[in-house]
C-alpha cells in the first residue's frame, strides 16, 4: 500500500488534496461529541436504519455520523467522491466516509457507503438491493445531496447557478484567493439559467427516491425524511434566497409538503401519524460550496465572530445532534414555523445578531477586516475540512493514502 507524506494545496476555495489521517481525526472527534452527548439519552428512541443521500461531507455526514453512533441506527451513505488513485489522495469525502465505516465496524456498528451519482439510476438500483439484502426499511431518510450538475438516462443535463433574478446583484464580497474585500457585479440569470438550477438542486429528485422506496416497500411505517436549506440574512438575499439558489430551495420546500401528503396518505407508511417529510433550515457553516459563494464568505466571517463570542457558533455535527435530539426523536410532534420547516438557524437569525452583522457589513473595509471579521477562523475551518490544521496530526508524517471506502 502507497504512504505519502501529504501537505496542502489549497487555492482558493478548492484544496487539490485531503490529508487521511486529518479527515479520520475530524471524524473521529465529531464521532467522540456524538457519543458523549446521546449515548446516556437514547432512552426509547430508536432508529433501525438510516439512509443518507449526499453523506460524505457537511450536514449530510453531521447526520449520518449522529444516527449511527448516537442511535445505533444501520446506516447507509451516498455519495459522489474521487478515490484515491497511486499516489494522488482521494478526496476529503472518501476519507470522512471510510472513517466512519472503520470506527463502525469496530464498535460493532453498520456504516456503508455506495460511491456515485446519487441522481442516476444505476446508484438508486444499488441503493434498492443494498436495504433488500443488508437493511431493511428505512426510518429515517435525509436527503443533503449538493451539486453542480445532474443528467439524466436520456442524455439530458442541468447545471446549477448562484445568480440574481431580473436585476444585475452589485455589492461587497470578499476574494478568497487574494483575501480581501472586493466589488462584485453578477449579471441576473437567463429563464434556462433558472430552470436548470431548480433540476439540479430543487426536489424532484428527493421525490424519485421517496416514490422510488415506497414503490419498492423500503420505507418503514413512520418514515420521517427530511431535506437540508438555508434562508440567510437580508443582505445576502437579493443573490441567495430571491436568486437562482433560493427559487431552487423553494421548490425544495414545495417537495417537502408533496412527499407529507404521500407519506400520510400511504397505507402502508402511516403507523401513528408521526412520519412525514421536513425541510430543515441550518445555519451558515464553512464547506467547500458555501465557499465559493461571492458575499457569503465575507458574510459568515463577521458571523462566526459574532457567534462565538456569544458561544453559539454550532458545526455541522452539533447541528445534526440537533435536530435528530430535538426533532426527529423527540415524542412530541415536530415543532416548525409557520411554513413547516425545522429552523436550525436560530441561532445566527437573532435579531440582535443580524443586526450586529449589518452594522459591521456597512462598516468593513481591508483596513479594518482582521478587527471586525474572523477570517482566520474560516480560513482554518476550510483547511480542517481537508484534514489539515490539525493539531494531532504530524503532516511530515508519510501515511497510507489508498483507504477502502468500506471495512
Amino acid at each position: 500500500m502507497p504512504e505519502s507524506t501529504v501537505q496542502p494545496k489549497i487555492r482558493g476555495f478548492i484544496s487539490l488534496t485531503s490529508h487521511p489521517a486529518g479527515c479520520a481525526e475530524n471524524v473521529g472527534s465529531q464521532i467522540d461529541q456524538i457519543e458523549s452527548r446521546l449515548l446516556s439519552e437514547r432512552a426509547d428512541t430508536t432508529i433501525k436504519n438510516t439512509l443518507v443521500i449526499g453523506s460524505s461531507t457537511g450536514y449530510g455526514l453531521g447526520a449520518a455520523l449522529t444516527a449511527c453512533f448516537g442511535y445505533k441506527a444501520n446506516t447507509l451513505g451516498v455519495c459522489f467522491e474521487k478515490s484515491p488513485d497511486n499516489l494522488k489522495t482521494g478526496t476529503a469525502g472518501w476519507y470522512n466516509s471510510a472513517a466512519a465505516s472503520h470506527r463502525a465496524k469496530n464498535n460493532g456498528l453498520l456504516y456503508k457507503t455506495i460511491n456515485g451519482d446519487a441522481f442516476s439510476d444505476e446508484i438508486k438500483q444499488q441503493v434498492v438491493e443494498q436495504l433488500r439484502h443488508g437493511y431493511g426499511p428505512i426510518d429515517t431518510l435525509i436527503y443533503s445531496l449538493a451539486a453542480s450538475r445532474r443528467n439524466n438516462p436520456l442524455g439530458e443535463h442541468w447545471n446549477s447557478v448562484l445568480k440574481p433574478i431580473d436585476q444585475v446583484y452589485s455589492g461587497k464580497s470578499f476574494d478568497l484567493r487574494r483575501e480581501e474585500i472586493s466589488h462584485i457585479e453578477i449579471e441576473p440569470a437567463t429563464d434556462e439559467e433558472v430552470n436548470s438550477t431548480i433540476k439540479v438542486m430543487g426536489g424532484e429528485d428527493w421525490e424519485d427516491w421517496v416514490t422510488l422506496l415506497a414503490g419498492e416497500n423500503l420505507l418503514a411505517p413512520n418514515i420521517k425524511t427530511v431535506a437540508f436549506s438555508y434562508i440567510g440574512p437580508e443582505l445576502t438575499k437579493d443573490l441567495y434566497r430571491e436568486g437562482t439558489i433560493g427559487r431552487a430551495k423553494a421548490h425544495l420546500e414545495s417537495s417537502a409538503n408533496t412527499i407529507h401528503a404521500v407519506i400520510n396518505q400511504h397505507p402502508g407508511l402511516q403507523g401513528d401519524g408521526s412520519g412525514g417529510a421536513w425541510i430543515s433550515v441550518n445555519k451558515a457553516v464553512v464547506t467547500q460550496a458555501s465557499s465559493a459563494i461571492p458575499v457569503v464568505g465575507l458574510y459568515m466571517s463577521i458571523l462566526f465572530r459574532i457567534l462565538n463570542n456569544r458561544g453559539e457558533n454550532e458545526s455541522t455535527c452539533e447541528q445534526g445532534i440537533r435536530l435528530f435530539q430535538e426533532y426527529l426523536m423527540h415524542p412530541a410532534p415536530i415543532k416548525t414555523d409557520a411554513d413547516r420547516r425545522i429552523r436550525l438557524d436560530n441561532f445566527e437569525m437573532l435579531a440582535e445578531v443580524q443586526e450586529q452583522v449589518a452594522r459591521i457589513w456597512g462598516d468593513i473595509t481591508n483596513d479594518n477586516l482582521a478587527e471586525l471579521a474572523d477570517w482566520p477562523y474560516f480560513k482554518n475551518e476550510f483547511a480542517r475540512l481537508f484534514g489539515f490544521n490539525i493539531n494531532e496530526i504530524d503532516y511530515d508524517k508519510p501515511v497510507e493514502i489508498d483507504i477502502p471506502l468500506n471495512n
